[in-house]
């Protein structure tokens, strides 16, 4: 042990075999200070702009890519498809402007690709409710259906109300100008959004009332069964201009009539359902002939086409798109016009408003006849007797054929387009046509 030597001042023994004792910090003095304070979170990096050296330049950007002929060949495919990258969608665009098989190839794609893809309309198709619901009455039918007279107005209410449900609540101020003819001259009437659903309201309820339902005017308002003198008496009984809270009577009271006609069953399509004298008071419906009544089947499709006809007028006022009926329910619209016009040509012959019938016959004989035919969906041929209403039309008898939109015929019934502004096909008789066009003019009212 004398003579091993002892450790110096400065040096320490070292630990187990293999292992060295850590250094203390502070054993060396400021370095051991400096780096007991460093901190643990390095701080944020200095800008190469706040060092004063220059900024380095960015990389450089690639190149454009080359592909051989084959390769962008068989890319048309996803380029039509913009399934490319923007680097591969850019060799081929330029690719084509020098390659005319290839730009050929690519604008055929191109095409087959809009095949796939039609543009499709936001809108819902008018068509679809009624497919839906038929669908859905298929696999379970009913136990109470709505008779087929009472379908179109069930859906037009429907298409209405939606509408409806989807303006805010200055719209329902919005300005709308009725219009419809009076004997031979366009007439208006303005009123608001609300204005034309009270008008509904009090024109559906005269439907109501011959079904036995309440008056939507109330006990203690005496009105006849006219459609504008109701009009104008439910808006003289409000105290201020219709609002949106007219929305809810409406709703209501077209559901009240599709219930009532739907337990009272088909037969009650014969119910008669008063219209009052036939005032030259304008409006939307076909059913302003000179008959004061009809039957309730007419008078549901009367309703549903004075409802799209005004639910077209309150969808102009709020700039909002609104499709035409299904062709099966616009069919039916154009087919009561087509059975009132020989009594409403009859009656303007007795107003002096259209040439005298140059041949009468017995009822129920041939006499001269105009073939209406209305294109489009929803049309058909009618033929109109001219002379009577209760001759019998022939097509040996046709002295007059007259060809029409569907959608224009119902303008021109609605009073929205004058006999002259027509887009009729006319061949024959002008004066038979004339007579027929202002016929059809003057079945509109309020």
């Amino acid at each position: 042990m004398s003579g091993a030597q002892r450790p110096g001042p400065q040096e320490e023994p070292d630990g187990p075999e293999g292992t060295e004792r850590p250094q203390d910090p502070r054993a060396d003095g400021a370095e051991g200070q400096e780096a007991a304070t460093a901190p643990r979170i390095p701080l944020p990096r200095t800008s190469p702009e706040d060092t004063g050296r220059p900024v380095p330049d960015p990389p450089p950007a690639p190149g454009p890519l080359v592909l051989e002929h084959p390769v962008l060949k068989s890319l048309l495919g996803a380029w039509a498809l913009s399934a490319c990258s923007a680097e591969e969608a850019t060799a081929v665009e330029e690719h084509l402007g020098d390659c005319g098989p290839c730009a050929e190839e690519a604008l055929r794609l191109r095409d087959a690709v809009g095949l796939l893809h039609p543009e499709e309309s936001l809108d819902l198709d008018p068509g679809l409710r009624t497919r839906v619901l038929e669908s859905c009455l298929g696999r379970r039918p009913p136990r109470i259906p709505v008779p087929e007279w009472a379908v179109p107005y069930d859906a037009e209410t429907a298409r209405l109300d939606a509408l409806l449900q989807d303006i805010g609540d200055s719209e329902w101020h919005a300005p709308v100008r009725l219009r419809w003819f009076d004997e031979d001259r366009p007439v208006s009437k303005k009123t608001t959004v609300a204005g034309v659903i009270a008008h509904l309201l009090a024109v559906d309820g005269m439907v109501g009332l011959a079904l036995g339902l309440d008056d939507p005017l109330g006990a203690d308002v005496r009105v006849p069964r006219d459609p504008a003198r109701r009009t104008e008496a439910f808006w003289r009984a409000s105290y201020f201009p219709p609002t949106r809270a007219v929305r809810g009577p409406w709703r209501d009271q077209t559901h009240e009539l599709v219930r009532t006609v739907s337990f009272a069953g088909g037969g009650s399509g014969r119910l008669p359902v008063p219209y009052g004298p036939p005032a030259a008071d304008g409006g939307a419906g076909p059913a302003a002939g000179p008959a004061p009544e009809l039957p309730l089947r007419d008078s549901m499709v009367d309703r549903a086409f004075e409802c799209w006809i005004h639910a077209g007028d309150i969808a102009d006022a709020v700039d909002y798109p609104y499709e035409p009926p299904s062709p099966r329910h616009l069919h039916r619209m154009i087919d009561l016009a087509a059975r009132m016009l020989p009594g409403t040509l009859a009656e303007r012959r007795r107003s002096g408003l259209a040439t005298p019938a140059r041949r009468l016959v017995a009822a129920g004989s041939p006499g001269r006849s105009l073939r209406l035919e209305i294109e489009g969906l929803g049309g058909g041929e009618w033929l109109i007797p001219l002379d009577s209403p209760a001759a019998a039309a022939s097509r040996e008898h046709e002295v007059a054929h007259v060809a029409l939109d569907g959608v224009e015929f119902c303008r021109l019934a609605a009073g929205h387009v004058s006999p002259e502004e027509a887009a009729a096909g006319q061949d024959g008789d002008r004066e038979a046509i004339r007579d027929v066009l202002f016929a059809a003019a003057s079945l509109s009212r309020m």
